[in-house]
Order: C-alpha cells, then sequence, then structure tokens
C-alpha cells in the first residue's frame, strides 16, 4: 500500500484514495472473519459445554453488547483527540479475545473471550468508518459499501473456515486464525501511518461541519433509523444465530451441511452490502433504506414456510436485498451530523451490534419456551417496519465533511 503523503488538500478532497478503501476493506474482512467464528461454533460449544439456547444466546449478548456500549464512547472521543494508531491496538485485544477462546475450558472464560472480541470490535469499527469517509473522495455511499462489504465477506467466510477447518479439529483450531489478526494489525498499521499524515486537515474540516437539519427534525430521523436498525438487525440476528439450528432441525441437515446454507446466505449479504452504498451516492440514501428494509418483507413472510431449494434463494434474496440498508442507513446518518463522524459510526455500529445481541438472546430464550418454528415466523414480520422510512426527512448530502 503506497499513498503520498504529501498531497495537496485539494487533491485529497476531490480524489477516492483506493489504495486506503482496499486496506480498511480488507483489514474489515479480517476482524469480522475473526468474530464471526464464534457463531459458526455455536453447536460445537452447545455440544461440548451442555449449553442451552439461552446460553448460546448470552454469548451473542457478551459480545455484541461489549462492542456496542463502547462505540459511540469510542467514537465521540475520537472525535475529539483523534488516535490513528488505535486502530491496530483494537485488533490485537481481538486477537487476544480469540485465542482465549481457543483454550477457554469452562462457559464463564468462553463469556471473557466473547467479551474481548467485542472490546476489540469497538475500538475498531468507530475508527475504520472515518477512515473510509477521509478517503471516499466525496464517493461516501461507495467508500462505506466497500469497508462494509470487507465485513460482510469475513462473516461469510467464518461459517465456511469452521466448518471445513475448526470443527474437524475442535476448539483449538481457532488458534490458527491469529494469523489472520496478524496481517489485520499489519495493515491497520499502515492506515494509521495514513491517517496520521491527514488530522490536521480531518480537523480543519470537523471545526466546519455542523447539523444539516433543524434539532426536531433531526431527532426524528435519527429516531426513525433507530426502528430501521431494530427490523434489520433482529431479524438479521435470527438468521446469523439460529439459522443452522433451524435447517439441522427442520431439514435433518448435519452441521457442516448447515454450515454451507449459512455461508450462502452470509455472502449473498456481502454481495448486497455493495449495492446499497453506490445507488445510494446516484439515487439518494432515503430511497435506498426504503426499499431495502420493506423489499425483504415477501421474501422473510415467505421463507418460515419453503422447502429447502426455496429455502436458499429466499435466503440469497434476503441476504442481498436487506444489506443493501446499511451503508446507506450510516451515511444518511453521517450526512445529518457531519462534524461528528467518529459519534455517529459508533453509534450506529454500536446499534447493529447491540440489537443483535439483544435479539439474539431474547430470541434464544423465546425458542426455550416455543419452538424454532415459532420465532421465525414470529421475525418474518419485522421488515413490515421498513414503512417508517417514509418519514424519513431530504437532506443535503454533505460532501465537504469527510472528515
Amino acid at each position: 500500500m503506497s499513498v503520498s503523503t504529501e498531497a495537496a488538500p485539494a487533491r485529497l478532497a476531490s480524489a477516492t484514495v483506493m489504495p486506503i478503501l482496499a486496506a480498511i476493506s480488507l483489514s474489515h474482512l479480517l476482524n469480522d472473519l475473526m468474530q464471526s467464528l464464534l457463531p459458526a461454533l455455536y453447536p460445537l460449544l452447545k455440544q461440548h459445554y451442555a449449553l442451552d439456547f439461552a446460553q448460546i444466546g448470552l454469548l451473542t449478548l457478551t459480545f455484541q453488547v461489549t462492542a456496542s456500549l463502547l462505540q459511540p464512547v469510542v467514537g465521540q472521543v475520537t472525535d475529539k483527540r483523534p488516535m490513528p494508531f488505535s486502530l491496530p491496538i483494537g485488533m490485537s485485544i481481538s486477537l487476544c479475545g480469540l485465542l482465549l477462546l481457543s483454550v477457554a475450558g469452562s462457559y464463564a472464560l468462553l463469556l471473557v473471550g466473547a467479551s474481548l472480541l467485542g472490546f476489540g470490535s469497538a475500538i475498531f469499527h468507530p475508527e475504520s468508518s472515518r477512515v473510509a469517509r477521509m478517503a471516499a473522495g466525496g464517493r461516501f455511499g461507495f467508500a462505506q459499501s466497500l469497508f462494509q462489504v470487507g465485513g460482510n465477506a469475513g462473516q461469510s467466510l467464518g461459517p465456511l473456515l469452521a466448518a471445513f477447518v475448526v470443527v474437524p479439529r475442535g476448539q483449538i483450531a481457532l488458534a490458527w486464525f491469529a494469523l489472520a489478526a496478524l496481517v489485520g494489525i499489519t495493515l491497520l498499521w499502515r492506515v494509521g501511518l495514513w491517517y496520521a499524515a491527514h488530522i490536521a486537515q480531518r480537523v480543519r474540516r470537523v471545526s466546519h461541519a455542523g447539523p444539516t437539519l433543524p434539532r426536531a427534525q433531526l431527532v426524528r430521523a435519527i429516531a426513525v433509523l433507530v426502528a430501521l436498525m431494530f427490523s434489520k438487525f433482529v431479524y438479521l440476528s435470527s438468521l446469523s444465530s439460529y439459522l443452522i439450528f433451524y435447517l439441522m432441525h427442520r431439514f435433518a441437515l448435519s452441521l457442516q451441511a448447515a454450515q454451507l446454507h449459512l455461508f450462502l446466505f452470509a455472502a449473498a449479504v456481502a454481495a448486497g452490502t455493495f449495492i446499497g452504498g453506490p445507488i445510494g451516492d446516484r439515487i439518494g440514501r432515503k430511497h435506498v433504506i426504503w426499499v431495502s428494509i420493506l423489499g425483504t418483507l415477501p421474501f422473510s413472510l415467505a421463507l418460515p414456510y419453503a422447502g429447502l431449494g426455496l429455502t436458499d434463494a429466499l435466503l440469497v434474496a434476503i441476504g442481498l436485498v436487506l444489506s443493501s440498508a446499511f451503508s446507506a442507513i450510516l451515511v444518511y446518518a453521517q450526512d445529518l451530523l457531519p462534524g461528528r463522524i467518529g459519534l455517529i459510526s459508533g453509534l450506529f455500529f454500536g446499534l447493529a451490534f447491540g440489537l443483535g445481541g439483544v435479539g439474539a438472546a431474547g430470541l434464544g430464550v423465546l425458542i426455550d419456551h416455543t419452538s424454532l418454528d415459532f420465532v421465525y415466523r414470529l421475525c418474518s414480520l419485522l421488515p413490515a417496519l421498513g414503512v417508517l422510512a417514509a418519514f424519513l426527512p431530504r437532506t443535503r448530502q454533505n460532501t465537504l465533511a469527510s472528515a
């Protein structure tokens, strides 16, 4: 990765810095690959430690709530005091969590390892999202989508690698993925050098950027976005945390076969993630948000009643359509408060993790008291909340505040 640090500010404001975007996207892939190994191993851990679904949900809750509570704090702090080298530090903490999970001999240690993964993620996401915006050159939707698709690619690879590397060899095989963390740490150190060279430019832009809407409209818009995030991430949590169990229960699939179906869904999510941002740059974020959430409803309603072949087709459709929302939601929110990029990124990434974690824990308890089939029918209604996108105000897309 070679990017000149002597380029003039005007050029930096107008040019998309692709080497930095590629590096931060690849780092996102490696970060989320490590994180996705945990849910992919739930069936193995459930059997080995005799866990019930509520304990499985608590593992997800520990990881995701740790990340969700800390991310807005990290973002707010770094809005005021940039920390370029917090990126490799965050990846190093995730590495420690992964290694602990590989040798944990008790459920308590599994929870500690999951919390370390969440802590590392809390440091990584707000600052890496800021770097993506800094390097966007005005193409903010494209930059966030490229950044996000790296993370979704990592999430899709996790179940596949778990099926063929970890499941046959056991929990200790998680330690092999320390190599991925070391590659990520190296990349993020280089990104940190570029970020450090452009801190003055970022601070100057932040000082001239303010809210783009009156306060009342701003509060309403954020409230609607939070409701849409709830719809998206609780539904995604029902799939990412329990799809393997659902497929094994309904279609009598083996663990490895079910993980391949989860990989198919995760790959569709990765592909769909890249669509929303660039389209939002062209036609507006609001239109993308509206279509991606509400447009999932026909597929989600059909999923609990489909056979195996149609289930795969519906999972691909759901992944492609629903995943296009997050980049558009995040950039829409950043456009609302262009001077608080870290806080907004931390808040919305935190919501993504927190809502997913609370959803996983709550759904786990509900499954224990009802059934997988009932929960999947109930969750199929969540995309109907996409109708709330009609209440989002129009915004002017601020192409100056790339901090």
